[in-house]
């Protein structure tokens, strides 16, 4: 090789080298857009907005539009609740647990799978004989064979079986379907049996669909 051909083969590789130590574009993510700062909507004006759309209801219609002490919490700090304010909220809710008086957890889970798939109810349009459904598949997969589940909350696949069928495990997810908040506060689950929407033996009934190992929640 000539001492030109040596030159040109240098010259090459060092701009091929500036080409690729060279800061690439900056992606339009990573450029400041001229975007309006988000405004924090005022609790007042969303309670506002809230009575004035549900103005013509029925006062047990009413009551429930009322942020209890709790929910105020939550909305205040969404999903940044402070320790301090989490440890008052479990202190408080925990007590509103009503556990079965005959000391027995588990219902049918034939009864648990309907309710389970059951989203009627708390409708203004309902029947007075409309029975309340827990809507579960909205947010969780139970069984298997279903293939139509939200993925709000966590898979359910098996529960039972993963926790042994412990007893202790069965008393925490009856608390946990009763008063959600009493367990993780702030959660996005409903409060159940606190909010008296689903009954003692419903929550029973769903409990058997989590824990008896004859459920599909199982298999």
């Amino acid at each position: 090789m000539t001492s030109n051909s040596k030159l040109a083969v240098v010259t090459l590789l060092a701009a091929s080298a500036m080409i690729i130590l060279q800061p690439a574009p900056a992606r339009a993510a990573d450029q400041k857009l001229d975007m309006p700062a988000v405004q924090k909507v005022d609790p007042a004006v969303v309670d506002a907005y809230l009575k004035n759309t549900f103005g013509k209801a029925p006062p047990e219609w009413q009551a429930r539009i009322e942020p209890d002490e709790t929910m105020k919490v939550c909305n205040a700090y969404r999903n940044d609740v402070p320790h301090s304010q989490a440890d008052q909220i479990i202190a408080r809710e925990l007590p509103r647990v009503q556990f079965p008086a005959d000391g027995k957890f588990l219902g049918d889970w034939k009864s648990g799978a309907k309710i389970a798939n059951n989203g009627r109810g708390g409708q203004f349009s309902d029947d007075e004989k409309t029975v309340n459904g827990g809507n579960c598949y909205a947010c969780h997969q139970m069984e298997k064979a279903e293939v139509s589940f939200g993925t709000l909350g966590t898979s359910l696949t098996n529960y039972g079986k993963d926790r042994k069928y412990d007893p202790a495990e069965i008393k925490q997810a009856y608390i946990k379907i009763y008063n959600s908040q009493a367990v993780i506060p702030c959660s996005n689950m409903p409060r159940f049996g606190t909010n008296k929407f689903l009954s003692e033996q419903q929550i029973k009934d769903v409990l058997a669909f989590l824990f008896d190992p004859e459920s599909p929640v199982n298999k």
